[in-house]
């Protein structure tokens, strides 16, 4: 899933490309992406782009006349920027924004198609769409303190809680748990004042540094290989792999559909976190989602 630093560079290079240009055409493949049937869509036809945001893991396009296209790629979603005139594939897009300096293609290449697209009238309707989570690059170490304490929930569940932090999901919570070193699933009730300054400054550095290297990566053109599993990762998708601080092997722990990557040295005092694949002996007692699982610990 396309996560903040993602977000950011896609905002970014899409301001280049297409800040301040009327949108000439708007076309859907599939209907279920559009979310919304008032207004319709071809009202946004001839409206000038005017500004580009992002809310969460949501980029938000302001039309002329308070007129807001929202957009949410979901886990597989992805975007990518053509010339004018090019033709579009045959299979794989959702949409196509078509401006005069070329088309933004809105793709999806799972099967259970997730991604959505609403557009608003007014900027009253863009509330529905408002989590309320802190936007952790102006936060302060106070702030960290207040989100986190306001609830009980396991540091990873925390993190990736839209309520609570704005923009982080699966991967990047795995690499702020390890630059942090602390486990993912220490309940927030138990974090020291140091912990909490220590995982505020973790979360800064990692944005920070991935932005800054997906922005390299995008150059003077658009982001083609936006992917949750980069190589550069510390532990996120590197199960088995060695540990780039202290060599020892990642390990994960399996929940639904998502999986958690730690360092065991590093996070979890060289224990081990037992997932499904290590507990069969509990077989259906064993919890099925990441909520289930924080009562436990």
């Amino acid at each position: 899933m396309p996560e903040y630093p993602d977000i950011v560079v896609y905002i970014e290079r899409l301001r280049h490309f297409i800040l301040g240009q009327p949108l000439e055409k708007a076309r859907i493949a599939h209907i279920f992406l559009l979310r919304t049937a008032d207004p319709p869509l071809v009202a946004l036809e001839g409206r000038t782009l005017r500004a580009i945001e992002r809310m969460g893991k949501r980029i938000v396009f302001d039309f002329d006349d308070d007129y807001f296209l929202v957009l949410h790629l979901m886990i597989h979603g992805r975007l990518g920027w053509y010339e004018a005139g090019h033709k579009v594939p045959a299979k794989g897009w959702l949409a196509a924004l078509d401006f005069a300096g070329g088309t933004l293609l809105i793709t999806e290449t799972s099967k259970q198609k997730r991604a959505s697209l609403h557009l608003v009238w007014g900027r009253d309707g863009l509330a529905d769409f408002e989590r309320g989570g802190l936007e952790v690059l102006d936060a302060t170490v106070a702030d960290f303190h207040a989100a986190l304490k306001a609830e009980n929930h396991t540091l990873k569940r925390a993190l990736t809680d839209p309520h609570i932090f704005s923009g982080i999901g699966n991967a990047y919570s795995d690499e702020i748990l390890h630059r942090a070193r602390l486990s993912p699933f220490l309940l927030t009730k138990n974090l020291t004042d140091a912990q909490v300054a220590q995982l505020a400054e973790a979360t800064k550095s990692v944005l920070l540094e991935w932005i800054e290297r997906l922005r390299a990566e995008a150059g003077d053109g658009f982001p083609t290989k936006v992917t949750a599993f980069h190589e550069a990762m510390a532990v996120h998708g590197r199960y088995g792999r060695p540990c780039p601080v202290c060599g020892a092997k990642v390990q994960r722990i399996c929940y639904a559909t998502n999986e958690t990557n730690y360092c065991p040295h590093c996070q979890t005092e060289d224990r081990l976190l037992a997932d499904r694949a290590l507990s069969r002996l509990l077989k259906e007692d064993w919890p099925s989602t990441l909520e289930e699982l924080e009562k436990r610990f």
